[in-house]
């Protein structure tokens, strides 16, 4: 049009780290960490104070050498420096590389190796852990990132010996540190399409996959991520979602962005919840399925009243409909989500519908169930990936999820061939199958590994999971292929019972449970009770390609007798009793 030009005064890069800026001036006062019992005790910063330290942050990194686009990465736990970091590595012009807590020294050595960080920020609870990863590190004869010590907030103060490989530096230190300064002009980003973060997705192996995200699609996906919990002002929230998995969420911003409260815990369990429900407030959550299992399944002793309404965000496998009823009753609602690390975490949401409140509590939760339709930073769609056509909206014909839009991954780093894979035809392909329903929205069946084909017919794991999930002895239940040499391969279950429940004859009932519930074909033929739980990732999620190693090593169920055969055997039965 004409008279419209594009300048500073119209056009500032969007990002994240603005929202501390404001957050500070309209917040000053108000407490923006706070580190709950067993994660250092009382401690309390304000937002005044966090800006301040988070610009002494980047001043110290500035004095470290640290370049625009440098990786500088960090291994902790959800304590109060994390939510420092990632502002203070970003103020700098860094991008902020977060590992995954859990991981062996061997994993987060090959990963440091792949984002070439320049620092590793190290919770001193992690510092064994790192000092091996850096041991191997060494011995490829590459140079291994700084360390520096987060050494704040440890209940007793850590024995380890720092690494000698390079020279190690104190967290405190460095913001403390008289070089540093509050006055630093932060590095704002000339593009909104710069880089802020690396996440490397589950289950990574040899071949990492580092997932790109922006400043636009950070700064977009945060105040979506708002949006999606139902975030108004000032709202308290408890970190249940690991910091390390798309930063939290993005709400690692995201808060920031309303003057919140973050809320640090190095361990979640039920009674950390709901102590910190009940000691600070807590208005807002996140977590996967185990963590509502922690919730509904917490003991008398464990529990504590809550006082207000708690918005719980899940994501995963969708919540069985007992676990909604008990969550409600317990004053916790919950949102279902789903999303990847290559949409910035959430991207869907099961958004409620006032009509729906008078519905049935059973359908209710089967509404609930559903991933609903997309956030206001993209588009979902289900195609088929043949001939990227969108399926009817039928609830029946399958598809793949696809997504496109501003809080899609910018790419997986350095591997420009998976890159385009995953963004062939102008969508992001995520591989979960699902079915779209008549009022547009989506409803996940299964990953595309996952789906079981049994004699040509699909069976959506998901399904058969959530018949197990409503017998009332069952607390977790995960389904994958088992080989059958007639029907190629049938469920296989894996469950375990909850506390009191017999495990005596629990295979025969389960698979009896199911098939009074589901068409035939659906029905586990084996159930297999493990009394220690489900295998599962540093996200909660279960990790079925163990599952499905351990199905495929019980060996190839064979076939069923001829009828003739069958009915001699039958015959042979009656004649003994």
């Amino acid at each position: 049009m004409e008279g419209a030009v594009l300048c500073a005064a119209n056009h500032a890069p969007l990002t994240p780290i603005s929202f501390l800026d404001r957050a500070a001036l309209v917040y000053p006062d108000r407490p923006a960490v706070v580190a709950s019992s067993g994660s250092g005790g009382g401690l309390t910063r304000t937002w005044r104070e966090t800006r301040d330290r988070c610009l002494r942050l980047a001043a110290a990194l500035a004095a470290l050498g640290v370049q625009r686009h440098d990786v500088v990465a960090v291994f902790a736990q959800n304590i109060p420096a994390m939510c420092e970091l990632h502002f203070g590595i970003p103020m700098a012009g860094a991008v902020i590389c977060t590992l995954n807590s859990r991981l062996d020294a061997a994993m987060a050595s090959v990963l440091l190796r792949h984002s070439e960080a320049k620092l590793i920020f190290v919770d001193c609870a992690l510092l064994d852990v790192a000092h091996d990863a850096l041991r191997i590190f060494s011995r490829s004869g590459a140079t291994p990132p700084i360390l520096v010590l987060i050494s704040e907030l440890l209940d007793e103060p850590s024995d380890a010996k720092l690494p000698s490989a390079r020279v190690a530096y104190e967290y405190e230190h460095l913001v403390g540190n008289a070089g540093s300064s509050p006055e630093f002009s932060i590095r704002w980003p000339a593009d909104e399409n710069e880089p802020i973060a690396l996440n490397y997705t589950s289950g990574t192996t040899s071949r990492p996959k580092g997932v790109i995200y922006s400043h636009r699609g950070a700064y977009l996906n945060s105040l979506a991520a708002v949006l999606l919990n139902d975030m108004t002002s000032t709202p308290v929230y408890l970190w249940t979602v690991p910091m390390f998995h798309c930063n939290g969420w993005c709400m690692a911003w995201g808060v920031a962005a309303q003057g919140g409260t973050n809320v640090c815990v190095r361990k979640v369990t039920a009674a950390t919840i709901f102590d910190a429900v009940a000691r600070h407030g807590v208005t807002h959550m996140g977590g996967a399925p185990t963590v509502l299992s922690m919730i509904v399944n917490a003991t008398a002793e464990e529990q504590r009243p809550v006082a207000r309404r708690v918005t719980v965000m899940t994501g995963g496998a969708p919540p069985p409909p007992k676990v909604l009823y008990r969550m409600e009753e317990q004053g916790f609602l919950v949102i279902h989500s789903y999303g990847l690390t290559e949409t910035y975490g959430p991207a869907t949401v099961c958004t409620w519908k006032p009509e729906w409140d008078a519905l049935p509590a059973e359908e209710r939760a089967r509404i609930k169930s559903r991933q609903g339709l997309h956030h206001h930073g993209l588009e979902v769609d289900v195609k088929d990936p043949a001939t990227m056509r969108s399926v009817p909206p039928d609830g029946k014909t399958m598809g793949e999820v696809m997504l496109r839009g501003n809080t899609v991954m910018s790419g997986y780093y350095k591997d420009a061939p998976a890159t385009a894979d995953a963004l062939a035809g102008g969508w992001f392909r995520s591989g979960d199958l699902a079915v779209r329903h008549e009022d547009g929205y989506v409803k996940v069946l299964d990953r595309s590994k996952d789906i079981i084909i049994s004699g040509g017919e699909n069976i959506s794991t998901i399904e058969v999971e959530a018949a197990l999930f409503s017998h009332p002895a069952v607390e977790e239940a995960a389904v994958v292929g088992r080989p059958d040499e007639y029907w190629g391969e049938t469920p296989c279950a894996f469950v375990k019972l909850r506390p009191g429940a017999a495990a005596s004859a629990a295979a025969e009932e389960l698979m009896a449970y199911c098939r009074a519930r589901l068409p035939r074909y659906m029905a586990p033929r084996t159930v297999v009770v493990v009394e220690d739980g489900l295998p599962k990732t540093a996200t909660g999620k279960v990790q079925k390609f163990e599952l499905r190693a351990r199905a495929k090593a019980m060996g190839t169920i064979p076939p069923p007798p001829p009828p003739a055969a069958a009915a001699a055997m039958a015959n042979s039965k009656r004649s003994k009793l």
